[in-house]
């Protein structure tokens, strides 16, 4: 297998690669993630912590950016 590079994926392809890699993170301190299709209130994912009652709502960014129409709605946002 062949590493790939980040700066060759498309946007769509990058979406992806950085869910996993925050997900894995977010596994190591008792979270599972999940995809979310349509933003649901902002959020690209969600993590459940294995409390069963902390949940993550949390925003996927290429790059550090938070956009106003996030304020307000309780979310993480993630950015290498």
């Amino acid at each position: 297998m062949e590493k790939v590079s980040y700066d060759t994926l498309n946007s769509r392809q990058k979406e992806n690669y950085n869910f996993h890699k925050v997900a894995a993170v977010l596994a190591d301190y008792g979270f599972t993630s999940i995809r979310v299709s349509d933003d649901w209130q902002g959020a690209d994912f969600i993590a459940q912590h294995i409390d069963g009652q902390t949940f993550i709502k949390a925003q996927l960014k290429g790059r550090m950016s938070i956009d106003k129409k996030y304020i307000g709605k309780d979310l993480y946002v993630c950015f290498p």
